[in-house]
């Protein structure tokens, strides 16, 4: 019992408060702070536990992501947090590498799923660990296999080519029902570590552009602006991304590569 207990305070550890400031004290991103204290839980993404056979011993809820997760018991020991997707139950068991089967759960590389199979937790980057598909609900579709590409159909229906020889799970992150929610009241918000936002128009002119009036007033100007000064409309990201070789079909119909 001591020696599952150390096993599992390895999985877990308090996470640190920065409150949205950076390493000089100042506040780089508003309205953070204040948030209930928690534990980070270590996830395993990478899914390197190839060939050893893991039994699921409990779903539980993690306070920083918005999916479930599930606790591994593997047969050598050792224990390991995964996403928990949806239709994997106690008791199931999980494995990873090419041997394991297509299932719910299983963790194989790209190139051995079946196209029109749905997987979440896709490596980009082969050996980096699943960055896709991550969030409750979502998953990825296979669309097609090209040579040493799979053609990837991402939950923002981007289609893109991802190196088959990369690792994804197999099935689809569960507590979808995330997006309906309500938070109820203002306190919840502040659990979470979300400070109020107050908007430009309600405040003086010394504080925001769009500040100052008697009574209710517009912003005043053109266009808006942030309480810095800067535009607040149209896309302020750099629109040229450095894999457009690899998308495919853009997320928006008429904007193809």
């Amino acid at each position: 019992m001591v020696h599952g207990q150390k096993i599992m305070n390895k999985l877990k550890f308090i996470k640190k408060k920065n409150s949205g400031r950076d390493q000089t004290g100042q506040v780089s991103v508003r309205h953070q702070g204040g948030q209930h204290k928690r534990f980070m839980r270590v996830i395993d993404f990478k899914r390197d536990k190839t060939g050893v056979l893991g039994t699921v011993m409990g779903i539980e809820y993690d306070p920083n992501r918005s999916v479930d997760i599930a606790l591994i018991h593997y047969a050598d020991g050792q224990k390991r947090y995964i996403l928990a997707p949806d239709g994997l139950k106690l008791g199931d068991g999980v494995n990873s590498g090419k041997d394991a089967d297509v299932k719910v759960g299983n963790a194989l590389p790209l190139s051995l799923i079946p196209v029109g199979t749905f997987v979440h937790n896709v490596e980009l980057n082969p050996g980096k660990g699943g960055q896709i598909a991550r969030g409750s609900g979502t998953s990825a579709i296979i669309q097609a296999k090209e040579g040493e590409f799979v053609h990837l159909k991402m939950p923002s229906g981007e289609v893109r080519k991802i190196r088959a020889i990369g690792l994804a799970t197999v099935g689809v992150l569960g507590n979808a029902d995330l997006k309906n929610r309500r938070f109820g009241k203002a306190g919840r918000k502040r659990n979470m570590g979300i400070r109020p936002t107050v908007r430009g128009v309600a405040q003086n002119p010394r504080s925001h552009p769009h500040g100052g009036g008697e009574g209710r007033s517009g912003i005043g100007m053109a266009l808006p602006k942030t309480y810095a000064g800067g535009s607040a409309v149209g896309n302020t990201r750099n629109k040229k991304k450095y894999s457009n070789k690899y998308i495919l079909q853009r997320r928006k119909a008429g904007k193809h590569s």
